[in-house]
């Protein structure tokens, strides 16, 4: 049905992400963007630059418009991608949209774990700049049975070998973004928590159970915790380290499944801090390649996008 509609109703799909800024020289005002004009220490951001020295350019905007591109071929309508922290900014991408005649869209974050501080931030942002466009934004696909096979499937090509050479199953954590601990509580009376919580570790669960991993031989913990201060959700991925390490463990497989691409909270969080953490305790960490171009991430999105474009296509009383 959707592809009839699509035509006659000139309708995109906007994809939504985090944003990263291009030059070294952008992070003070990418940060500033981040936290809603709310400085910083110098010390905060001289080593945010510093990870991104490390990093070089971090590849997330080429990533996720290659992403865009991928999704429109398969859909074979307009992808547009917007992004919260800096260019496009989603307000400007939906000013697109507009100039390019788009009545109706669907928004998908590139978050698939609900939180107020990620998929509800951007959903306010989408909503405050659509302006005439009609959105149906998707809430949350952490249980998405494509994207646990995207996953599973890129730890299998390491966590197998892995296993062949030590001749035995090598542990697997997977992890997530931290947010902070008032996030995900009830926010006042009557209040509901976040789902945030439930939803990365039920995604954990799925990609664990596809790739065939055992009950005891997979941890959780969440990592990236912001150096502003105030509490926020853990374990964090360095106490797991090392309670894993008491326990005997000597070769680990790390997997995010928060991320859909790579970015500096991969290649500096993990693939250097965590790594070199793990060096300093006589361990080996080992990561699967980030989801980026997958097949199996394209089509869970495509199939987010169609059924999203059938619920446009009926009248807006009928819809759930």
């Amino acid at each position: 049905m959707y592809r009839k509609f699509v035509m006659s109703e000139r309708t995109a799909v906007l994809l939504l992400a985090h944003g990263t800024p291009d030059a070294l020289d952008e992070i003070p005002e990418y940060l500033r963007n981040i936290t809603g004009g709310r400085p910083l220490p110098d010390s905060v951001v001289e080593e945010i630059r510093h990870r991104y020295s490390l990093i070089g350019p971090s590849p997330l905007t080429a990533l996720t418009l290659e992403q865009g591109r991928m999704l429109s071929e398969e859909l074979c309508l307009p992808v547009y991608v917007g992004m919260r922290n800096w260019k496009p900014y989603i307000a400007d991408v939906l000013a697109k949209m507009r100039e390019d005649g788009i009545a109706r869209a669907v928004g998908i974050c590139l978050a698939p774990q609900n939180s107020r501080t990620s998929v509800g931030l951007y959903r306010k942002a989408v909503f405050a700049a659509a302006d005439g466009i009609e959105i149906e934004f998707v809430e949350a696909w952490a249980d998405h049975p494509l994207l646990a096979d995207a996953f599973a499937e890129r730890l299998r090509a390491v966590w197998e070998p892995f296993n062949a050479e030590t001749g035995q199953p090598v542990p697997v954590l997977f992890t997530a973004h931290s947010v902070p601990l008032r996030t995900v509580q009830a926010q006042s009376a009557g209040d509901t928590s976040d789902p945030y919580e439930v939803e990365a570790k039920r995604t954990a669960a799925l990609v664990a159970e596809r790739a065939g991993l055992a009950p005891d031989h997979w941890r959780f913990a969440f990592q990236s915790q912001g150096m502003s201060g105030g509490p926020w959700i853990g374990p964090t991925v360095e106490d797991t380290l090392m309670a894993l390490r008491r326990e005997g463990v000597e070769k680990l497989v790390i997997q995010p499944i928060g991320f859909l691409c790579d970015h500096v909270e991969i290649l500096y969080d993990i693939d250097i801090g965590f790594r070199q953490f793990a060096i300093n305790l006589d361990m080996e960490l080992r990561r699967p390649e980030s989801l980026n171009g997958s097949p199996l991430l394209i089509a869970a999105l495509a199939d987010l996008s169609r059924g999203a474009l059938d619920r446009l296509a009926q009248p807006q009383h009928e819809r759930q």
